[in-house]
């Protein structure tokens, strides 16, 4: 119950930290986006506090025994850079770039009662689904050990 409990609080205040920077504003983050035209550099300020609080977690992390609503750290090891990890970096930017949202602002946009993050969401679960129908080569699987 705690760890449900932990995710729950944890996702409110995800949510409401994006709402307030306005990363739910796909206008405000195209604007972003824009560095050849209007570029609005607000967002710099948003994105600077997140790596930031991402280093301070990461190096309190990296004291710990376990964390606290888990049994041990999930930290990925793989360090490969493959053709798969670069389509789908430029396949998440392109789709960003083209409509301003990217998968957790447009969860959180969903509170403000706005058509257009359920249809991004509807074409981002379509597209999961459509890559799962694809068949993987042995080698492309993640293996849960590693």
């Amino acid at each position: 119950m705690r760890t449900i409990l932990a995710a729950l609080v944890s996702g409110l205040l995800f949510g409401a930290g994006l709402t307030v920077s306005q990363m739910v504003n796909p206008a405000k983050v195209l604007g972003f986006l824009d560095i050849a035209g209007a570029w609005d550099p607000s967002l710099a300020f948003v994105l600077g506090g997140a790596v930031a609080v991402w280093g301070a977690a990461f190096a309190v992390t990296k004291r710990m025994r376990a964390p606290v609503f888990a049994a041990s750290f999930a930290i990925p090891n793989r360090r490969d850079i493959d053709a798969k990890l670069v389509g789908g970096a430029a396949l998440f930017g392109i789709g960003w770039g083209l409509v301003g949202y990217c998968p957790g602002p447009a969860i959180s946009s969903l509170a403000l009662g706005r058509w257009e993050p359920a249809v991004f969401l509807a074409a981002m679960l379509a597209g999961m689904f459509a890559y799962r129908l694809i068949p993987q080569a042995p080698s492309d699987q993640i293996r849960a050990d590693a």
